[in-house]
C-alpha cells in the first residue's frame, strides 16, 4: 500500500526521485525538498534563470549588469539592496568587500586579512543560505578599534523552535558549528562566552550529542538574551569573530519589522 506521506519535489512535484536534497529555507524553518534535477539547478545558482525566466522581478546588477531575479525566495541570497537604490549581485558584493578590506586595513593587520580570506574559503563548505549579510557600518560598529578585525562567519533564519522561550536554545547548523565553534566531544557541554554587537558579554552552554548518523549542536541558556533582543521566528541571527582575540560575537537582524537594507559579505 503506498504511503500518503510520500515526498514530492517542491518545484516540479515529481515523487519518483530517490535523491531529495535541501533547497532554500521556507518561512516555517524547514527546507524546500527538491528532486535531483531541480536541486542540481539550484545548487549551480541557475534556478531562477531555468524556472522563472518569464516571471517579473528581474533587475540589473548595478556593478556588472547581470540580470538577477529579485523578490523570489529561491534567489534571496543572490543579491543585496544598495543604500542608494538598485541591487548588486553576490559575486560583485564579495569582490567589493575584499577590495575595500585591502584598501582600509593598515599594514600591521595584513596577517588578519589572510585569516579572513581563509575563513571565506572555509565558508564555501557551508550552504549559501547561511552566508552572512552585513553592512560595512555594522562591521565598523562591532570592531570599535582600528586594529580589531571583524570576520562575518554565518547567519541563520530563526525557526519557531529557535524562538521558543521555553526551550531558550539555538540549534547551530552542523557545518557551521564544526567550522567556526570550539571542538566539543560528545555527549558533552561547555560554557561559552559570546558578545552581542553592543559589546556586552553573555555566557551560554554549548552542547553536542549524536543525532542518528549525524550530530546536533546547540547553544543553551539563551532566555535572558532572547528577551533582551526581543527575537522571534523569522529574525536572522548572525555570528562574527573578532580578531586577533578570536572572540565570538552574535548579532540579530529584525525581519519581522520594516525591512532594512543589508549587504552580503563573503
Amino acid at each position: 500500500m503506498a504511503s500518503s506521506s510520500r515526498r514530492s519535489c517542491f518545484q516540479c512535484e515529481d515523487s519518483s526521485s530517490e535523491d531529495f536534497r535541501n533547497g532554500w529555507r521556507l518561512r516555517s524553518g524547514d527546507f524546500a525538498q527538491l528532486c535531483h534535477r531541480c536541486a542540481s539547478v539550484y545548487e549551480e545558482g541557475r534556478f531562477c534563470e531555468f524556472f522563472h525566466s518569464n516571471d517579473e522581478g528581474w533587475r540589473d546588477c548595478e556593478s556588472c549588469g547581470k540580470l538577477v531575479h529579485c523578490g523570489c525566495i529561491a534567489s534571496f541570497h543572490a543579491y543585496l539592496l544598495l543604500d542608494f537604490g538598485g541591487i548588486i549581485c553576490m559575486e560583485c558584493s564579495k569582490m567589493n568587500f575584499i577590495l575595500a578590506r585591502k584598501r582600509c586595513l593598515p599594514l600591521e593587520t595584513q596577517i588578519g586579512l589572510g585569516d579572513s580570506q581563509l575563513d571565506a574559503a572555509r565558508r564555501i563548505q557551508i550552504e549559501p543560505h547561511y552566508w552572512p549579510r552585513v553592512t560595512d557600518s555594522e562591521l565598523q560598529r562591532i570592531s570599535r578599534t582600528p586594529k580589531c578585525i571583524v570576520i562575518p562567519l554565518f547567519e541563520k533564519l530563526l525557526s519557531a523552535t529557535d524562538a521558543d522561550l521555553g526551550l531558550a536554545r539555538l540549534v547551530i547548523p552542523k557545518k557551521c558549528a564544526e567550522t567556526f565553534f570550539p571542538d566539543i566531544s560528545e555527549p558533552h557541554s561547555l560554557p561559552i562566552k559570546i558578545r552581542d554587537t553592543e559589546g556586552k558579554e553573555w555566557e551560554f552552554r554549548y552542547r553536542s550529542w549524536p543525532n542518528g548518523d549525524s550530530k546536533m549542536y546547540v547553544l543553551e541558556g539563551l532566555r535572558d538574551y532572547m528577551i533582551s533582543m526581543k527575537w522571534q521566528a523569522g529574525d536572522v541571527v548572525t555570528f562574527y569573530r573578532l580578531d586577533p582575540e578570536r572572540k565570538l560575537v552574535m548579532g540579530l537582524r529584525k525581519t519581522s519589522a520594516k525591512p532594512q537594507l543589508h549587504e552580503i559579505s563573503p
